[in-house]
């Protein structure tokens, strides 16, 4: 069973014990005479073992470490906020379960249950930041009174690991709420005002800088997971296209492409798996490292945040059936004689209102059975996916989620903790390198290299083109039943045109010249639809792309010759999407909480 790979950052519990009780635990409890008991202060952690176990615990907060009702709101995919906004997902499951994020994905987003869920993000990324600046502070306090604790390149390393770390919680809470405080080491109060979302990109930008002179160009210790100069430049490229800088964005992601040290994984199966040998590959930029079977006895190392989002109780995971794929994904994959999206030539891409199963031969892209469980079709290596897999098909649809869920060969599954068999140690992308190359796409159009635009779209087509789902066949699952040739056939990843396929046809093709820079923009922002649904990005492209209002509610009212809220009826309550959509609303109860003399220091984002 697969634990960590080759020289491991481990975010296991121990560790994080040893961060943060000192670091955010209460000294004089229920009375100024109490001792701590059983806790540690920061005269304990101040010391080699302290300063790299506070730099653990920042870490770990890249996913949901604590079990409260909003924690999906703090999963490390981000797939509450970046896929069931968007048009890829659904909330999926039913309405009884998890209610708050009905009104997120209806766009309430200033109910009272919706606030439970933003303010949990809020904590996670703010926790983040924290944890981020102690580890500094704590290396301050160490070396100035152990002046020989540390080399100066492993001081400056943890630094800027810390650094980095925080620049990412800080970009995450900017694209969820662009007005943000900014936090820094020396900061005492946190009762600070909004930065305007051009200042916080500014900030970002300043702490990444500070990163990359920091950082070796290779991971300290030995260890896979960890920040390195690469990571830092990558990232602050991905931040210069996000916030319009595309000719800063051209030499720094140039830069990270032809002299960094990543590249596509040879086929998209490897991307998303479970199997050790595939983790932390050569597309991996920043993951949150999953761990299952370490020791933690509930399995709350693994997938935490993505736990909810495998198919239900009919299948082999046994639970939830939460971030389901939207019809209009699906249906978004097909594509033309050329093998290219169709969407870009047909008014009527969306007009398929009915399940896509494998009967229905219609050519599609094969990174949909990479990406979605449709009835049929081997679900990776635990046979064909099936109608009773579904929670509730009036609610959620007939697909499920499929990126995060682990090979039954590949030994990742933990064997403990509350429904274990939805729990995993399948890396959860943050960035991957395939999400860069499409943002250097996105500058390159900008700029107007159309060519350079075309090649690195084509260099991910051609990857995708490299497999298929295949036959998974186990002993103990029915593909054989269904699908006689599958017998002793254990592929989970094929040839496109592989002969034991029954289930699909796959075509994809590549461009040729692009004709014009819309049609290139178009086909740049296709292609990152193709290639990361369900990773957490779609709903923030959308928004930077100054086109969420009009996407979003095309979707729900009607585009391509479908529209949601016929699909799903409870989508016809969705509330219009509108200006102040731009920016979720800052949880009412941190404006409440950076209150000083009796004036909030925080303002709520316009609209809310």
């Amino acid at each position: 069973m697969k634990n960590v790979s080759k020289h491991p950052l481990f975010v296991g519990t121990t560790l994080l014990t040893l961060a943060t009780a000192g670091l955010f635990a209460c000294k004089d409890f229920l009375s100024n005479a109490a001792a701590p008991q059983g806790t540690l202060d920061e005269t304990t952690l101040a010391n080699r073992a302290g300063v790299e176990g506070s730099l653990v615990a920042a870490y770990r907060i890249l996913d949901c470490t604590t079990s409260v009702s909003a924690n999906w709101g703090c999963a490390a995919s981000g797939w509450v906020w970046g896929s069931v906004t968007s048009d890829d997902a659904y909330k999926g499951s039913e309405a009884s379960d998890q209610p708050a994020i009905n009104d997120i994905e209806a766009y309430h987003w200033a109910t009272g249950d919706a606030e439970l869920y933003l303010n949990e993000k809020w904590r996670a990324v703010y926790e983040g930041v924290v944890r981020s600046n102690s580890t500094i502070r704590l290396l301050n306090q160490v070396r100035n009174a152990s002046p020989g604790e540390f080399a100066d390149e492993d001081a400056e390393g943890i630094e800027g690991e810390a650094v980095f770390l925080r620049a990412h919680y800080h970009f995450e809470a900017w694209r969820m709420w662009g007005n943000i405080p900014y936090y820094r080491e020396d900061d005492t109060d946190f009762r600070k005002a909004n930065l305007t979302s051009t200042e916080v990109v500014t900030e970002i930008l300043a702490d990444l800088d500070a990163a990359i002179a920091l950082l070796p160009t290779e991971p300290r210790n030995g260890q896979v997971g960890r920040a390195t100069q690469w990571t830092a430049k990558a990232y602050k490229g991905r931040v210069q296209v996000y916030a319009g800088q595309y000719a800063a964005a051209l030499t720094t992601l140039r830069e990270v492409r032809t002299s960094g040290p990543y590249e596509l994984e040879a086929s998209f199966d490897r991307v998303w798996t479970g199997f050790q040998e595939f983790t932390n590959g050569p597309e991996t930029i920043f993951a949150f490292q999953a761990s299952a079977n370490d020791g933690e006895p509930n399995g709350n190392n693994a997938n935490y945040g993505e736990r909810l989002n495998f198919p239900h109780s009919g299948s082999p995971f046994g639970c939830c059936g939460f971030h389901q794929p939207s019809q209009n994904l699906v249906n978004f994959f097909s594509t033309d004689a050329a093998g290219l999206p169709v969407a870009l030539t047909s008014a009527t891409w969306n007009a398929r209102n009915t399940n896509l199963t494998a009967s229905t031969l219609t050519p599609v892209d094969p990174r949909l059975d990479w990406t979605v469980g449709r009835d049929g079709v081997p679900f990776k290596d635990w046979g064909p996916h099936e109608a009773d897999w579904i929670r509730s098909l009036t609610y959620g649809g007939p697909y499920s989620s499929k990126k995060n869920a682990h090979e039954k060969a590949s030994g990742a599954q933990s064997t403990v903790g509350w429904v274990n068999t939805q729990l995993n140690s399948v890396n959860i992308h943050i960035f991957r390198y395939a999400d860069l190359l499409l943002l250097l796409a996105e500058a390159e159009v900008e700029a107007g290299s159309l060519a350079d635009a075309r090649t690195i779209v084509n260099e991910i087509r051609a990857r995708a083109a490299v497999s298929g789902q295949g036959c998974g066949f186990t002993a103990d699952n029915n593909v054989a039943t269904l699908y006689p040739g599958c017998a002793g056939d254990s592929r989970i990843a094929v040839p496109i045109n592989d002969p034991s396929i029954a289930w699909a046809t796959y075509r994809i093709g590549l461009y040729p010249a692009f004709s014009d820079q819309a049609f290139a923009r178009t086909a740049v922002r296709y292609e990152r639809r193709l290639e990361l649904p369900l990773e957490g990005q779609r709903f923030f492209d959308l928004r930077r792309w100054g086109i969420a209002e009009q996407v979003i509610n095309d979707h729900l009212n009607g585009v391509g010759g479908g529209n949601e809220k016929s699909r799903l009826p409870h989508l016809a309550a969705s509330e219009t999407f509108t200006a102040r959509h731009s920016l979720f609303p800052i949880p009412a109860i941190q404006i409440e909480l950076s209150r000083v003399g009796g004036q909030n220091r925080l303002t709520q984002n316009p609209g809310w």
